[in-house]
């Protein structure tokens, strides 16, 4: 079976291929935006498909009556998204070009289906937000944007789609542009990015669109493989949670305690003084250890293991900062909070909370508004919480976690909320 994506790499280059950088991206748009016509379009024209995978979608579209190989076949992998035609569930794809390495979250447009698109999105390191070109910019727009904005995702690309159905009119492309600028402005986006594309058609997906000769910006995959990432980690804040504690307990390692985890922000090197907290107790970093090398440095994201030069009680739950830069231990945080179960939320009501590798309980201590995600209006007077609905919350927790804002961190700034009868996760919040 040949693969119409084979990169043929030497021996020697393997290594290299296996620390190319990764990409997350999610899309978002309305119901029959081309979301995952786009996906379809990106994975066979940068040949990430297999030929009979081709072949399948092509078999099932002539079966159908279309009158083109449906590339959304590619992603709508759920028995009722193929007889609907709309993507319910969160599906994800993985592809690779020489340059870079992708995951896609391929999220759903409906209202009812926001707590998938949140999940999707919520580790991204870019939107793509599609927009009809006929339709311009409309309230689910507005929603997938606030969204974005609210998970704090870096990049925002918003491809104008269907420019084929508006003879490619540069004067539609400019005023959607100008409608979405005027909206973007309420929010906190950094960086925005449009693009005139034909999912359909391929125009600007992966091959430069000779039918809109006006635009002369990049192509989607070329500013999906060059968009830059490296500076969308926290380097400047070091955390550490502790995933685990380490003993080996044998006589070759008798005295060894490493403490395993990720780094979440900032750099650890060797000799750091460092702080644990909640507990304040201080060190400084004897070794920082990836497998069976030893490091001078460590950041973000890696896991690695780090030795300390006094023996000091930690344990999974804490966190590991630098002595000049902490973070203030705390039990009361404000977060907003998606709520992702059918079981309304319960003021005052007692749920687990997790946030990075510690447990707690938490006490519902007030519900400060719900927004209207479509007009971002904040609604006071109403206090049910139910399924898709965004909401502030004050939260009192039964010990202290180690906390920063969602906007500074997105690893520490974290939670969710669990139904301990249940064991169901039913709320996604960030730190406010």
């Amino acid at each position: 079976m040949k693969n119409t994506s084979e990169i043929t790499l030497p021996k020697s280059d393997l290594s290299g291929y296996l620390e190319m950088d990764l990409l997350r991206f999610t899309t978002a748009g309305s119901v029959d935006d081309g979301k995952s016509t786009l996906i379809g379009r990106l994975l066979y024209d940068s040949k990430s498909i297999f030929e009979d995978q081709y072949e399948a979608i092509k078999t099932t579209s002539e079966n159908r009556g279309e009158e083109y190989v449906n590339l959304a076949l590619l992603t709508d992998g759920l028995r009722a998204e193929r007889e609907q035609g709309i993507t319910i569930d969160v599906a994800y794809r993985y592809f690779a070009t020489p340059k870079r390495k992708f995951i896609i979250a391929d999220t759903p447009g409906h209202i009812q289906y926001t707590r998938n698109m949140v999940t999707g999105a919520s580790t991204a390191n870019a939107a793509l937000i599609l927009i009809d070109a006929r339709k311009g910019v409309i309230e689910q727009t507005m929603r997938h944007t606030y969204i974005a904005s609210l998970l704090r995702i870096p990049h925002v690309i918003v491809c104008v789609n269907k420019m084929d159905l508006v003879e490619f009119s540069e004067d539609v492309f400019e005023k959607i542009k100008k409608d979405y600028e005027a909206f973007a402005t309420q929010l906190d986006i950094n960086d925005i990015r449009f693009i005139p594309i034909s999912a359909l058609k391929g125009d600007n997906v992966v091959d430069q669109s000779k039918n809109m000769d006006w635009y002369k910006g990049s192509t989607l995959m070329y500013l999906l493989e060059n968009i830059h990432i490296a500076n969308d980690q926290n380097l400047s804040d070091a955390r550490f949670p502790v995933q685990y504690v380490i003993r080996p307990m044998s006589n070759e390692y008798h005295d060894y305690r490493g403490y395993a985890g990720r780094v979440v922000g900032g750099i650890f090197k060797k000799n750091d003084e460092i702080t644990v907290l909640p507990s304040g107790l201080k060190s400084k970093i004897k070794t920082i250890e990836l497998g069976n090398q030893q490091l001078e440095e460590a950041f973000a994201p890696m896991s690695v293991t780090i030795t300390l030069q006094d023996e000091i009680d930690i344990s999974r739950g804490d966190t590991i900062v630098k002595s000049d830069n902490q973070a203030e231990p705390t039990q009361d945080i404000e977060i907003m909070v998606c709520w992702l179960s059918e079981k309304p939320l319960q003021l005052n009501g007692k749920y687990s909370l997790k946030h990075t590798s510690k447990d707690v309980r938490c006490v519902v201590k007030d519900i400060q508004h719900k927004v209207n995600i479509n007009t971002l209006e904040k609604i006071v007077e109403d206090k049910t919480i139910i399924l898709n609905d965004i909401a502030k919350l004050s939260l009192r927790t039964t010990a202290p976690i180690v906390v920063d804002k969602y906007k500074q961190n997105r690893s520490t700034g974290s939670v969710i909320l669990i139904d301990e009868a249940t064991n169901i996760t039913v709320g996604a919040g960030m730190i406010v």
